[in-house]
């Protein structure tokens, strides 16, 4: 998959991309409506909001960008989709910077031959197949993942690596181009490459308007919100606000 990228392929176009997600979801509804905006860069499209998909179609390689993917247990990945991928290989990437989060798997004739789920709270979720020649450094301790100075827990980090820089360069190793930090020379630029979205829904699953329904009885339940303010020696100061 780095190769095709490395090569500036030219992306495919919308009627491709809407192809691509009607032969994953035959049965859900893939329509325009509402997608704001429908041709993004792909640097941009990697986390839409719920219920959208960006695609980008390239000769050999789709890359399908949904939070659906983002899965805390790899290899749960629906076997509709792998069988979709009828026998190409299938790489699974997901990152969260809140919680510090990474998560990625790769299927080799639809057999999966690793992956990975690791954040510093819940720890090593899933760790399937032996790691890649890129995470060796990582597992080794280089480089040693670093608390934010002046943030209250400075306990040593919990693991061994920090997990978005696994992240970025598994990003890098496997497609070719990184989100953020110093890319590489032979790095590739995501925001070259066009991608296509559309409104993605699942008969089967809850509707928007029940997922928000959900999300207001939480904020019900939660207290009211706190605000820190960073002080000149790093700390950070509990305020109020007007």
């Amino acid at each position: 998959m780095v190769e095709v990228l490395r090569s500036r392929p030219t992306e495919a176009g919308s009627e491709a991309a809407e192809s691509v997600l009607r032969t994953l979801h035959p049965d859900w509804s893939v329509s325009n409506e509402g997608v704001s905006p429908l041709v993004s860069d792909l640097g941009e499209a990697v986390y839409p909001p719920e219920d959208t998909a960006y695609v980008s179609s390239f000769p050999g390689l789709e890359i399908v960008c949904d939070q659906r993917l983002m899965l805390d247990y790899p290899s749960r990945l629906p076997q509709r989709l792998l069988e979709a991928a009828n026998g190409r290989a299938v790489i699974l990437h997901a990152m969260h910077s809140v919680v510090d989060w990474l998560a990625f798997a790769i299927w080799i004739d639809g057999e999966l031959v690793r992956s990975l789920s690791v954040s510093p709270d819940g720890g090593i979720q899933e760790n399937i197949g032996e790691p890649l020649s890129f995470e060796a450094p990582f597992w080794g301790g280089e480089p040693p993942a670093e608390r934010t100075p002046g943030w209250p827990n400075q306990d040593p980090y919990p693991l061994p690596f920090h997990p978005l820089e696994l992240g970025e360069e598994t990003l890098r190793s496997l497609f070719g181009f990184v989100l953020e930090g110093i890319p590489d020379p032979e790095d590739v630029d995501a925001s070259e490459f066009l991608a296509h979205g559309f409104r993605l829904l699942d008969p089967d699953g809850p509707t928007p308007e029940q997922r928000q329904a959900e999300r207001d009885a939480l904020i019900a339940q939660m207290g009211p919100p706190r605000f820190f303010r960073m002080q000149p020696d790093g700390s950070m100061l509990e305020v109020d606000l007007p």
